[in-house]
């Protein structure tokens, strides 16, 4: 059940300033989701309806329209379709292992301490879309309670969501404020987390094809090189129906924990600021000192979503970090 839901009628748009040469972007909120549009393209929508367990992306689109995210479970039968991890969907910010301090838990899961927010299985935790509002400049503010499977609330989140044009292409930002008020919050030490993307299955590493291609801002590449290090960003490209796109995520360097990347070459990049040493992260070795929300406090974080064409340098995904990264 969704707590106080407030929304703008479908009717009303909230517009950035227009230009005579330039589609306006635009928000259109609904029951379930709201859309961003550039003129009248569809760059991207939203989804927290009350069948949702956290809100997350999809579709996302390149400039061109192509669609750089897993269609999977909202849509079937795309081209090389995959069907594992229906958790991951399109894109989403959570955590697996999110601990309150002084509350005992009814539902466990096998090897979490606290709540699951990351996963789908039985006893997980739900992240519940409080209210809704839109702004005039291409953004929406929203309220999310993450609440035990038993409905117990025990982090209070605002998150402000906006989209905007970034180099070559479209820069979807999310600006995230988590509070506890009802108890202490630990973060657990896991790789399952937290700021995540899973790419359209034509252009994951796995599918063989030679055009695909993870790099991050460090200038490594591939599985190997890219999981469980520090970055400024990683990026997923490949060849989808025809055309090169790619999507890209950004780890705002003011960020007081920075992500390692869980980054899979079966299509998953995650920015993870939670995971240490036991998440098997190479550059969190010999590190247990979890990140802590004392009763009261509060913890900012912020990332971008880059929808582009072509590859990475194609894109300039690395001039959309530095527009990003000055705010």
């Amino acid at each position: 059940m969704l707590g106080r839901l407030l929304l703008v009628p479908a009717f009303l748009f909230a517009a950035v300033g227009s230009c005579a040469a330039e589609p306006a972007i635009t928000v259109k909120s609904g029951k379930n989701s709201t859309d961003f549009m550039l003129g009248d393209k569809l760059i991207t929508r939203y989804h927290y309806g009350p069948e949702v367990a956290k809100p997350y992306f999809w579709p996302m689109h390149s400039p061109e329209g192509v669609p750089v995210t897993r269609a999977w479970p909202m849509e079937k039968g795309a081209a090389k379709e995959t069907t594992d991890h229906v958790h991951q969907k399109s894109a989403w910010f959570c955590h697996g292992d999110v601990i309150p301090e002084g509350l005992e838990l009814k539902s466990k899961i096998k090897n979490v301490v606290g709540v699951d927010f990351w996963s789908e299985g039985k006893g997980h935790g739900l992240m519940q879309l409080k209210t809704l509002e839109a702004k005039g400049d291409g953004t929406i503010v929203t309220t999310n309670d993450w609440q035990t499977a038993e409905g117990q609330t025990i982090i209070n989140e605002s998150r402000t969501i906006s989209l905007r044009r970034a180099a070559a292409g479209y820069l979807v930002i999310v600006a995230i404020e988590l509070k506890t008020e009802a108890y202490p919050i630990v973060f657990g030490d896991t790789k399952e987390g937290s700021f995540g993307v899973r790419v359209n299955d034509q252009i994951r590493l796995s599918a063989g094809n030679s055009k695909s291609k993870m790099v991050n801002s460090n200038g490594k590449s591939g599985e190997k090189e890219c999981w469980g290090y520090l970055a400024d960003w990683c990026d997923y490209s490949g060849e989808i129906d025809g055309k090169i796109a790619g999507v890209a995520v950004f780890d705002d360097p003011g960020n007081a924990s920075r992500a390692c990347w869980h980054a899979r070459g079966y299509g998953l990049m995650a920015a993870n600021p939670f995971g240490r040493s036991h998440a098997g992260f190479p550059a969190r070795k010999g590190d247990s000192e979890l990140v802590r929300i004392p009763k009261g406090g509060a913890l900012k974080l912020r990332y971008g979503i880059y929808l582009h064409d072509g590859d990475a340098s194609v894109g300039k995904t690395a001039q959309a970090f530095e527009d990003f990264a000055r705010k």
